[in-house]
């Protein structure tokens, strides 16, 4: 078997080599070029899973895109992480209404290059990022400030949600979906799945 392609950080400063030697552009003019879009619903996901990386300590690693889930924290939670957003970049008659994406997939084994038997959530909690920012004027999905992240384990998903693929804002607030602070991901995340079947009250006692 030809061996998974382990993806190494690069700088932006790597250059762009023409055939007969010469430098015609870097690596970083071709970031610029094709991900300067942040709140593009590809580009704006990928930056999701970054901030959230920042919060959890782990952006040091690299990201994987093909992997079961779209983080994994130091001590082994796998994290799964939604974006949505009011704005988009097309014209709009009126915002977006909020949905994220929660369905059911075959985890793929790098490894063993196979996919498994059954459908399911793969992650140990979900993060869902709301770009929640109206104002087109001032749009900037680089500012923290203009997203609001809401947290529910994967087993309470699926208890509330069974085979559901999408779910809006306002369902997963009613099924107990926790809104957290940024600055909070990491330990709430580490609590919620401590207690995970949405009566963390009662269990936390």
């Amino acid at each position: 078997m030809i061996p998974a392609i382990e993806p190494k950080r690069l700088t932006g400063s790597e250059a762009l080599v023409s055939p007969d030697g010469k430098k015609i552009g870097s690596l970083i003019d071709f970031w610029s070029w094709a991900y300067s879009d942040l709140a593009g619903n590809a580009e704006r996901g990928a930056l999701a899973e970054y901030i959230v990386a920042c919060a959890l300590g782990i952006s040091h690693k690299e990201r994987i895109s093909w992997d079961k889930y779209d983080l994994l924290t130091d001590d082994g939670i796998s994290v799964e992480v939604k974006t949505s957003g009011y704005l988009q970049t097309w014209e709009q008659k009126e915002l977006s209404k909020p949905i994220f994406g929660i369905q059911q997939t075959y985890g793929w084994d790098s490894h063993s290059n196979k996919y498994d038997a059954t459908q399911k959530r793969q992650a140990d909690i979900y993060v869902f990022c709301l770009h929640k920012h109206t104002d087109l004027s001032t749009l900037d999905p680089l500012q923290i400030s203009q997203w609001d992240f809401y947290l529910m384990p994967t087993q309470m998903i699926n208890e509330r949600f069974d085979k559901q693929k999408t779910v809006t804002l306002s369902a997963l607030l009613k099924e107990g979906a926790e809104k957290c602070e940024y600055k909070d991901l990491r330990d709430r995340i580490h609590y919620l799945l401590a207690y995970p079947t949405g009566d963390i009250e009662k269990e936390s006692l």
